[in-house]
Formats: C-alpha cells, sequence, structure tokens
C-alpha cells in the first residue's frame, strides 16, 4: 500500500514538473530547428517564482541560460576580434557567418562601413526569421535607427516593444496623463503654455467628477466656449493633456522630466489604446519627436521600444502618420542627418535614408487656417474656408508635393511647414496667443535655419499669408549675417493668391459669426493695414537686385465664407506682387494650391518653375 502511494505521489510529483516545465517553456517544431543551426535562441519570459525553480524545470532553465550565453560569448568574440579574422576559433555555422560580419561592420570606426553594413542588412531578402532577430537583439542603437530608417528594412528587425508597466491601483490613463502633466515646472513659462497646462488640469480635474459637461465644465467636449455662440470642438481629455505636453516638450528640461516621469511608457500606453483616432496619435508623435531633439534621450527612447513603433508608422500610406515618424526617426538619426526639425517641420521627402544626393530644397508654407498637409492635397470637393476637414486620413485625398514632385524631382528634399492660425480670436486654440507676421516669421525662421535650411538652393512655395511669411523671413534673414546663407540659396518664390496689398476678409468681421474677434492675422490682412503696405515696400526695395525668379497665380472665383458670404478673398490686384509672372487660374481661393491632377495645368508650370529655377543646381 505504501509503495503504491509512493508511486502516486512520484507520478503527481512528476506530472506537477512536467507541467511546469510545458508552462515555462513553449517551443516548437520551429525553435527546435533554430537551436539544431546553434546560432539563435528565443527565451520566453519565465516566472521569477523561486517556488518553480527546482527539478526538471530548474535544469532545462539552466541549459537555456547556458545557450544563450554561449551565443552571447560568441558575439562578444567577434565584435572583439579584428574585422579580418576568421571564424575557425568560434563556435558559429557558415550560413551565418554574414550575419555576425554585418554586425561586426555596422560597430565599425569607419562611417562609410556602417552605412554600408546597414544598407546590405536592409537589402536582405533571403533570410531566416531568426537572422533577423539576431539582429534585432544584437545590433546598437545607431544601426536600430538607421534600420528603420531603411526604405527595404524588414520589419522583422525590430523586437516589440518591452511589456508596459501596470497602470497604479484604482489608476487610469487619464489620471497618469494628468500627473505627469502636473509634475512639470509650472512657473516661467509663456502665457501660452500656462493656457494649455491650465486648461488640460481644469478639464481632467472636472471630468473625473462629471464626465458630461455644461457650459463651462464641457468634459471633454472642446475648448471653453459658450456653445451658443459657435460649435464646440469635440476632444477628449487625453487630448488636452497631450496638447499642454507637446508644449511643455518644445523645452528641454521639461523633456527631461517627461522621460524621468515614465512619459515614454505612458504615451506609449496611449498610443497603443488610440490606434482609432490619428489626432491623439499625431500629438504624441509630435511630443516624441521634440524629445528626440534632444541628443542624451536617445538612449531611453529606442530601449523604450518607440523604434519599433517608429519603423512600422514612417511605412503608412498615410502621409501624416509617415511624415510624423519621418521626422522622429531623422532627429534620432545622427549619423545621417546633421539637421533637426523642431515642432512643425515635416518632412514630405525623402522620408528615409538615401543614396540619392540631395542637391536642394522646396519649401512649403500654408496660409491662414491652412496646414502642413492638408493644404496641399489635390482638389477635392469645395470646402467652407471656415469648415473643418475631418481628420479622417482616408478622406483626405493625395499630397501632392510627396506623390508627385518628390517622384519628378527626387533630388529635392521637400518640406511643410505648419503654424497655429485663426480667423477670430474667439476660437483661437490658444486665447491668450497674438501672434503677428512679424513675431510668426521670426519663430518659422529660427525653425527652418535648424533644418538646414540655407545650406543648398531653395525654392519657397506659399499660399495666401504664407506668401507675407516668406517676405518677412527674407526681409529677416537679410538683416542678420548667420542666415545670409539663405537669401544667398534662395533660387525662386511662386506665390499662390497671396495677398500682397491685403484681403476684403476682415471688412466681413461684422457680418460673419467666426469673425465677431478678428484674430491679429486678420486684422494684418486689412487693405489698410499699415504693417502690409510697409512689407510689400520693403520687400520690393530688398527683392530688386536679388538674383531669384518669381511666379504668382491668382484666383478668379469667390469663396464661401460662413454659410452666408461668397468672397473673392485675394483679387488680381492684390495679388500682383510687381515681380515676376502673374497667372490668373478659375479656381477658388482654397483650391489655387491644390491640382486636379498630375497633368493639370497648376502642377505643370509649377513643376517646369522650379525645374528652370533649380536647373543649374539639380545638373551638377
Amino acid at each position: 500500500m505504501n509503495g503504491v502511494i509512493c508511486f502516486q505521489r512520484g507520478s503527481l510529483f512528476i506530472t506537477y514538473e512536467v507541467l511546469a516545465l510545458k508552462k515555462s517553456l513553449t517551443l516548437d517544431t520551429q525553435v527546435v530547428e533554430r537551436e539544431k543551426m546553434k546560432s539563435y535562441i528565443y527565451v520566453h519570459t519565465v516566472s521569477l517564482d523561486k517556488t518553480e525553480n527546482h527539478g526538471i524545470t530548474y535544469q532545462a532553465r539552466k541549459e537555456l541560460h547556458k545557450a544563450v550565453r554561449k551565443v552571447l560569448a560568441t558575439s562578444a568574440r567577434i565584435f572583439r576580434g579584428p574585422f579580418a579574422d576568421t571564424f575557425s576559433t568560434v563556435d558559429i555555422e557558415d550560413h551565418d557567418c554574414a550575419v555576425w560580419l554585418l554586425l561586426r561592420k555596422s560597430r565599425s570606426d569607419d562611417r562609410a562601413a556602417r552605412l554600408q553594413a546597414v544598407q546590405e542588412m536592409s537589402e536582405a531578402r533571403h533570410w531566416h526569421d531568426y537572422q533577423y532577430r539576431i539582429i534585432a537583439q544584437a545590433c546598437d542603437m545607431r544601426t536600430l535607427t538607421g534600420l528603420a530608417r531603411s526604405k527595404e528594412s524588414d520589419l522583422r528587425f525590430f523586437l516589440h516593444p518591452p511589456p508596459l508597466p501596470s497602470l497604479k491601483e484604482d489608476s487610469s490613463t487619464e489620471e497618469e496623463l494628468r500627473h505627469l502633466l502636473a509634475s512639470l515646472p509650472q512657473t516661467d513659462l509663456d502665457e501660452c503654455i500656462q493656457c494649455f497646462t491650465a486648461l488640460a488640469l481644469s478639464e481632467s480635474s472636472q471630468s473625473l467628477a462629471a464626465q458630461k459637461g455644461g457650459l463651462w465644465c464641457f468634459g471633454g467636449n472642446g475648448l471653453p466656449y459658450a456653445e451658443s455662440f459657435g460649435e464646440v470642438p469635440s476632444a477628449t481629455v487625453e487630448m488636452f493633456c497631450l496638447e499642454a505636453l507637446v508644449k511643455h516638450s518644445e523645452i528641454p528640461t521639461h523633456c527631461d522630466k517627461i522621460e524621468a516621469n515614465g512619459g515614454l511608457q505612458l504615451l506609449q500606453r496611449l498610443y497603443q489604446l488610440h490606434k482609432d483616432c490619428p489626432k491623439v496619435q499625431r500629438n504624441i508623435m509630435r511630443i516624441l519627436g521634440n524629445m528626440a531633439l534632444n541628443e542624451h534621450l536617445h538612449s531611453t527612447i529606442v530601449r523604450s521600444g518607440w523604434v519599433s513603433i517608429l519603423a512600422e508608422a514612417v511605412k503608412s500610406q498615410h502621409v501624416m502618420e509617415a511624415s510624423h515618424a519621418a521626422r522622429t526617426l531623422a532627429n534620432l538619426d545622427r549619423e545621417t542627418v546633421p539637421d533637426k526639425y523642431q515642432d512643425g517641420v515635416y518632412l514630405l521627402h525623402p522620408l528615409y535614408r538615401t543614396s540619392q544626393p540631395i542637391k536642394a530644397d522646396v519649401l512649403f508654407i500654408h496660409g491662414l487656417m491652412g496646414a502642413a498637409f492638408k493644404t496641399w492635397r489635390q482638389q477635392d470637393n469645395d470646402q467652407d474656408l471656415t469648415e473643418k476637414v475631418s481628420e479622417d486620413e482616408t478622406k483626405y485625398t493625395t499630397c501632392w508635393p510627396k506623390s508627385w514632385l518628390a517622384r519628378d524631382c527626387p533630388a529635392l528634399r521637400i518640406i511643410s511647414v505648419e503654424y497655429d492660425t485663426s480667423l477670430s480670436d474667439w476660437r483661437a486654440r490658444c486665447p491668450t496667443e497674438r501672434k503677428s507676421i512679424a513675431f510668426r516669421s521670426n519663430e518659422l525662421l529660427r525653425k527652418l535655419r535648424a533644418a538646414g535650411v540655407g545650406d543648398r538652393p531653395v525654392i519657397w512655395v506659399s499660399h495666401s499669408m504664407g506668401g507675407l511669411l516668406v517676405k518677412k523671413m527674407l526681409l529677416e534673414a537679410s538683416k542678420k549675417p548667420e542666415m545670409s546663407t539663405i537669401i544667398n540659396n534662395t533660387r525662386g518664390i511662386i506665390f499662390y493668391s497671396v495677398p500682397h496689398h491685403g484681403s476684403h476678409l476682415a471688412e466681413y468681421s461684422v457680418n460673419i459669426r467666426y469673425l465677431l474677434f478678428p484674430s491679429l492675422e486678420v486684422k494684418e490682412l486689412s487693405k489698410d493695414s499699415p504693417a502690409l503696405k510697409t512689407l510689400q515696400d520693403d520687400f520690393l526695395e530688398f527683392a530688386k537686385d536679388k538674383n531669384f525668379q518669381v511666379l504668382s497665380f491668382v484666383e478668379t472665383l469667390p469663396t464661401y465664407i460662413g454659410s452666408m458670404i461668397k468672397l473673392h478673398v485675394v483679387p488680381l490686384e492684390s495679388a500682383d506682387l510687381g515681380l515676376g509672372d502673374l497667372i490668373p487660374v478659375d479656381v477658388n481661393h482654397l483650391n489655387i494650391c491644390k491640382p486636379k491632377t498630375k497633368d493639370a495645368f497648376l502642377y505643370q508650370r509649377t513643376l517646369q518653375f522650379i525645374r528652370d529655377a533649380l536647373a543649374k543646381d539639380l545638373e551638377n
């Protein structure tokens, strides 16, 4: 009886050990085959419970750890030894030598060798899955970033982000985000950052008590405007906090605080939770792109797993998602990108590392109520000037500078700039913000110079108020010796319906609900604006002895302003700069910069101008 009992107990013990082993180690046949090749093994997360570290389970783990140490020792010997050494003393299969050689080459002191190694890795098409994983686990930060910025790279080069820490008990992402924002310095900030921060903290605090707000307790429904005066924009509590964090992330010391307080992991959690909300994801990318401007944070950004997310996002078919990811990756890539892309400066081409020499820059500057991407889409259904274009990228038409111009002129770097504007102070995103053309031009000039604008020939492409900013930027650059390269390298300017002599827009402020309180931008566009007249006179004086070309287009059709009024926003006489050609086009103010097709006159004439103005530069 005792023997039977012992036998049964022994069976139970063995059964327990086998089940424990099965729970700890789940190996399919493919993994076994990989282990036979002696080059790679993937270790799954196992329990840290010490009570399980005995018997068969313990022995199996010991063997796995020995195998992993063997791989690490192999890689260490290869990386330590001279590049020309043979592998006769290294326990590694012949078919894996190429992988380890490329890894060794990617850590060479020779920059050209490192770049060549990354290119060869990205072009690999015949490798097994485990070989991609060897690279993923053994490459350094510089190589990983290079692979993410290589167009042909396989996504198997990138490990999944590490598991995110659990939320605190009885907490939520909304609360964690609020705590992160509240942990940042709240003093010595400009008025706009203070406004965004106060609004976000107030809104998130109120939403915890009441999810549905009233007139001023709006519970995530939008900015604090009385609903009776106009449409309240839709947004979540997270969006308020993210918009405030975007502003804070422009301050380097605040980026350090965000990182130290777990911001990278929290932002990653939000990014995954809001896969169906592109606007939330774009604000997260803006914060990450701003943090990537600080080189000492690169290692923590990479270790947090963001590069794998960026590598996938940059391949997106949606231009905004791809360009936001490309900006962040470019800021991480100090190996090939000396420039820094600050918030609002977006790459349309090239999104990746390229062997194609970049010979010139083309800069796109939108106008009032425009944006870095939507302004330059193909012509679609007529849009009301005050209508909010859908945030759903699937409803956007193609961004023609990225899809057409990049193909027709691959040697160009194409950049689109974004800045906030409003028709009315009542609807301004930052109610305390009062930015004149002079203020904005200095801000944009600083950002563009940081991105390397001026180091090569430049073409400026502008719509509406954007053209006034271009004129002011060039005038300001002419007064600053450190900006002289921008003037010397400017080859041409394209103006799409730019109101050089003012617009009728501000004159209708009394009749339109959105213009009850015209913004400073609108006031500066009025026909009797002294600032506008001074800008025009100064620019003509400046440009008369400069060697750059000018091409202007102007609308001939009126545009709907609100639901009541049709307005010819920029008449022919106002669009006449007094320099270069002026071409009337039968479209309205919104569509003057949106060609219907690639064969349309608007695009073909624009392309011809760019090619002619850069003819000598593109030949060299």
